[in-house]
């Protein structure tokens, strides 16, 4: 099994060095823990999708201490910078056009002439991308196509000796994957939604962003129909749990009957709920169940992105 680490100042300057000489680091950000690599390095960013199985045309996010150096590799518009200005540090990922001199390796954007990138908004992501110096390429920490990572042992367990060091920072505050705004049009269109509210964004922009039609072309990552999938088959928006099914429930009143059962926000709270998924699924599929069942989420709040990785979860996956 690869290094766990407690995220000290020690483990930090390490899991930079490593970083730099062309390893994977898994680290926490707020919303899942993220595979890094120099994102610079081609061979490096190559390693991402080998250890995650990812297809490569997925494209990666990169992440950077700061707009400032976000804008050294992307052209930020009137909308980014108030984005930018707005929620960054945060859970928002914006889709902008590569700069002619972009640093980030061809890797990274799939083929595209844009690039996914964000500032996360977590202590130990922010002082390892400051010791790296360079942009840090960073997918989920997990393989392609299962449940996200929100702990270090989640990583551990999916990735094994794939990954050289684990950066342990505790539990993932949102727990639920950005948003993904693409500005590289004329109109903002929405690509993923994810810990930064619809409502949110909508006011920020100043209009509401277009819908990416699922089943597209993904110029993104999380734009995969089947994603975030436990090994079990999901079943959706059930207000009758059988007696062999795991329920993920959410609300004050939850049907009876499920062999397992976890709320994932008694008081009905999406920010709660989003927290809690990934965890959540993780708990049920490995529970002795032959299926998982989901309750109804309202599409408000974060209730949006719940419902996004709920359906991905349970679409049939590609052979």
């Amino acid at each position: 099994m690869p290094p766990i680490r407690a995220a000290s100042p020690d483990a930090i300057a390490e899991a930079a060095a490593c970083l730099r000489s062309g390893g994977l680091v898994a680290f926490p950000t707020e919303t899942v823990y993220g595979l890094g690599a120099d994102a610079t390095d081609d061979r490096a960013v190559a390693h991402i999708f080998a250890a995650k199985g990812r297809p490569h045309f997925n494209p990666l996010i990169a992440h950077f201490a700061d707009a400032d150096t976000a804008a050294a590799e992307v052209v930020f518009d009137a909308r980014a910078d108030r984005l930018a200005a707005e929620v960054w540090p945060g859970p928002l990922t914006l889709v902008l056009p590569r700069r002619r001199d972009c640093r980030i390796s061809l890797l990274c954007s799939a083929g595209l002439e844009t690039q996914a990138v964000r500032v996360p908004d977590q202590p130990v992501a922010q002082e390892l991308l400051r010791a790296v110096g360079r942009p840090v390429a960073a997918p989920s920490a997990n393989r392609s196509g299962r449940i996200s990572p929100t702990s270090a042992t989640d990583v551990a367990a999916d990735l094994g000796d794939t990954v050289d060091l684990i950066l342990d920072g505790g539990a993932c505050r949102v727990g639920i994957e950005s948003s993904i705004l693409d500005l590289s049009g004329r109109h903002p269109r929405l690509l993923r939604p994810g810990g930064l509210s619809l409502e949110r964004l909508s006011e920020l922009l100043g209009e509401a962003p277009e819908f990416a039609e699922p089943g597209g072309a993904v110029t993104s990552p999380g734009m995969l129909e089947s994603h975030y999938a436990p090994d079990k088959p999901l079943r959706l928006e059930v207000d009758d749990p059988q007696p062999d099914e795991g329920l993920l429930a959410f609300g004050a009143e939850v049907p009876a009957g499920a062999a397992a059962t976890l709320n994932l926000s008694p008081t009905g709270d999406t920010t709660e709920a989003a927290a809690n998924l990934f965890a959540y699924l993780r708990r049920l599929d490995a529970a002795p169940v032959r299926a998982l069942a989901a309750m109804p989420i309202p599409d408000i709040g974060l209730g949006l992105a719940i419902r996004d990785r709920l359906r991905r979860a349970s679409a049939p996956r590609s052979a």
